[in-house]
């Protein structure tokens, strides 16, 4: 199998591959610049933890220390009030929740306070939010039986009834219960300190919302000024199923009420912290408080705005029709194939959170700086976080958080690939193109001298024309000068041996002259017979080599002639039928059978010299045909040429000898004693004649192996 040839221009191409090492350098340049860029974005990041945790030290009125120092909490009993971005409309049809709804908790069994053995289905869905001064929250609960407040009655806890229990500022110790005669407005009051007596004192009518019936129990929906509130708050339903007895058969609720020391806690959105941080809000971080158990007390900023510094400086207007602006359009989209756009879309699974974790809050709950990365739920977006310990009298009660996207260096990086990849670009087809026309030059120079090469010798090694040497001082140059020189030298060589012939011919002519008359006169001289035999062998000799001489001057003549020789346009069918009728009549034992065309075939040539090429063709199928077969002679159009083909029966051309057999003194004839020399020169001469005329002659063995065919195709004259 052979190897597939690579020319100088592919070679080059190959070899200029290896510039796309530049943007592969580049690439991963860009990359230890990103590593960097987000190195110093950690650093930043924990530097701006660090000075709004500054604000924040030594400010214990903005903590609550009692939930604070507690070792754990407990969902469901411990509170959070959500955030809420609008008032709550209080209709008790809960429908200005439906956004918040992820966030409730259920309340039943498990939650009961009291009558752990009744047969009560009490339970319901509950939550707080804060908007403003108010702390909103929703019961929905699930009462099969519900049984409302007699209309004469006194007494408010012989029915369904809502009780609050809380710590108000001051640390006081209040209770509330709501309980309504009807739907409607609700009816709170407060009950006293003595937690055995459930008197109310007087109405709280800053308790405020509505109480509604429904086809699962009742909901109800109240706000509570943050006023009344402290660190500490609870709530529990109390279910009563019978309305002739009213005993209370059971309560659930998020912790129990009775005792201060039992109630859950509460956390509200600290305004003060909110605002202290609220500053952060124009960067595109977002900034987290959080207390000891990792509540969230204030938060600000989004982490998806665009406003970051770095993706402002790399932003910039492009006028249409400008170069760049074609850049953009059909190069950034090949770019984009690799890199990446910094996504607007992507999940943000800590949006709404109340609560934070991770490596970096534990680390700074220790009391020191901490980050870290992490992917978004979509793996859309990296996030980088930070936080920083909040101290109060030397213990942490809290941490800053900050969460920034690296929306930023991504893009920066991108814009630094952009650049990088046009300027890799042009240099890359630059470099490309010199390089490809410099290869293109030399190989087109090589071809050029590979083409004088061939033109300059033929295929049967003739030299026709000199080579013209190169001017330009390079190797090629050098190549070209040395093949002018060669083929120079060879072509005097050449003209010495075409001439040899002649010039041998002439100076043979005159000492085989001399043997001949020297012979003659021997002859006349009456030999005996012992020594006529050696005269007679002498003369015969002596012929033979007159013969020999003979046919080398008619191949020199032949030459001569068809230098001098001109052209003329005559009729092919003519020539050929003439000398087939002389070849029957000089060779009356011999058949010939010739194929004519209808159509006159006209070329431009010197028909006496065709005649002889036919001659020679005919001469050698006379010598090599077998006893009584025929010699067959046709002539055809094929395409624009007339082709002349001469077939005779008889032993077959050896391998490989079908071009070999025009060569002059080639000769296939057996090493047997024969009647004249033969010097190979017959068909020699029809080579020459053929190439005068712009023809091809070829011989080859028949199809069927019974003989052998010249075929001599010559152009026909344009119609």
């Amino acid at each position: 199998m052979t190897a597939l040839p690579f020319g100088l221009r592919t070679k080059v191409i190959l070899l200029s591959t290896f510039l796309l090492c530049l943007p592969w350098l580049g690439y991963e340049y860009v990359w230890e610049m990103e590593k960097y860029l987000r190195h110093g974005q950690e650093r930043t990041l924990e530097g701006t933890t660090q000075a709004l945790a500054t604000a924040l030290h030594e400010r214990p009125k903005l903590f609550d220390s009692q939930a604070s120092y507690r070792s754990q909490l407990e969902k469901g009993r411990d509170l959070y009030a959500y955030p809420l971005s609008s008032p709550i409309q209080l209709d008790g049809k809960l429908g200005d929740w439906d956004e918040y709804r992820h966030h409730m908790l259920n309340y039943g069994k498990d939650q009961r306070l009291s009558g752990q053995d009744s047969d009560s289905h009490l339970s319901f869905n509950h939550m707080v939010g804060k908007y403003g001064d108010y702390l909103y929250a929703f019961f929905e609960v699930t009462d099969p039986f519900p049984v409302m407040r007699g209309r004469n009655s006194l007494a408010i806890d012989r029915n369904d009834s809502l009780a609050i229990a809380t710590l108000d500022p001051a640390g006081v110790f209040c209770r509330y219960l709501v309980a309504n005669i009807r739907d409607g407005w609700i009816s709170a009051f407060a009950l006293p300190d003595d937690t055995s007596k459930r008197t109310p004192v007087e109405p709280e009518l800053r308790i405020q919302g509505q109480w509604q019936r429904t086809e699962q129990g009742y909901n109800i929906e109240l706000r509570i000024p943050l006023e009344m509130l402290g660190s500490k708050l609870s709530f529990a339903i109390n279910d009563v199923n019978d309305k002739t007895s009213r005993q209370l058969v059971a309560s659930v609720g998020t912790s129990a009420i009775d005792d201060a020391g039992e109630l859950g806690t509460v956390l509200v959105p600290s305004p003060e912290i909110e605002n202290i941080i609220k500053g952060m809000g124009h960067n595109s971080a977002r900034i987290w408080v959080v207390d000891r158990h990792g509540r969230v007390l204030a938060r600000s900023g989004d982490i998806h705005s665009d406003n970051n510094v770095w993706t402002r400086a790399v932003e910039n207007e492009v006028p249409d029709g400008s170069f760049d602006a074609w850049v953009r359009r059909y190069l950034y989209p090949l770019y984009y194939r690799i890199l990446t756009r910094p996504p607007k879309d992507f999940v943000d699974g800590l949006k709404d959170s109340t609560e934070l974790a991770g490596s970096h809050i534990q680390t700074a709950l220790t009391g020191s700086p901490g980050s870290t990365w992490r992917l978004t739920p979509d793996n859309k977006a990296v996030v980088l976080a930070a936080a920083s310990p909040i101290w109060i009298d030397n213990q942490v009660m809290g941490a800053v958080v900050a969460e920034e996207t690296t929306h930023g260096i991504r893009t920066l990086r991108n814009r630094a690939l952009e650049k990088l990849f046009n300027v890799i670009l042009t240099v890359m087809s630059m470099g490309t193109l010199a390089l490809f026309f410099f290869a293109s030059s030399i190989s087109s120079r090589i071809r050029r001298l590979r083409d004088q090469a061939e033109q300059a010798i033929d295929s049967q090694g003739r030299v026709r024309q000199g080579l013209q040497p190169s001017k330009v001082r390079d190797e090629i140059g050098d190549l070209s000068r040395s093949f002018a020189s060669i083929v120079s030298r060879l072509g005097q060589y050449n003209h010495y041996l075409e001439n040899m012939s002649s010039r041998l011919g002439h100076e043979l002519r005159t000492p085989v002259a001399v043997v001949r008359s020297s012979l003659e006169h021997l002859a006349l001289m009456g030999l005996g017979d012992d020594k006529q035999k050696y005269l007679d062998r002498a003369q015969e000799g002596v012929s033979r080599l007159s013969l020999i001489l003979a046919n080398m001057s008619e191949a020199t003549r032949m030459e001569e002639s068809l230098k001098q020789a001109e052209k003329q346009d005559f009729v092919l069918n003519q020539v050929i039928g003439g000398c087939v009728q002389g070849y029957q009549l000089t060779y009356p034992e011999q058949r010939f059978a010739l194929e004519l065309p209808g159509e006159p075939l006209t070329i431009k040539g010197v028909p006496e010299y065709l005649a002889q090429l036919l001659d020679k063709l005919v001469s050698n199928a006379l010598e090599f045909c077998h006893p009584d077969t025929e010699i067959r002679i046709s002539l055809s159009t094929h395409g624009k040429q007339a082709k002349l083909k001469v077939s005779n029966q008889g032993p077959l051309l050896p391998k490989d000898m079908g071009e070999q057999i025009f060569d002059s003194m080639v000769s296939v004839r057996p090493e047997v004693a024969k009647d004249k020399p033969h010097l190979g020169l017959g068909l020699y001469i029809a080579r020459l004649i053929s190439d005068f005329h712009q023809g091809e002659i070829q011989a080859r063995n028949l199809e069927d192996d019974s003989g052998v065919e010249l075929t001599l195709a010559l152009p026909l004259n344009p119609a």
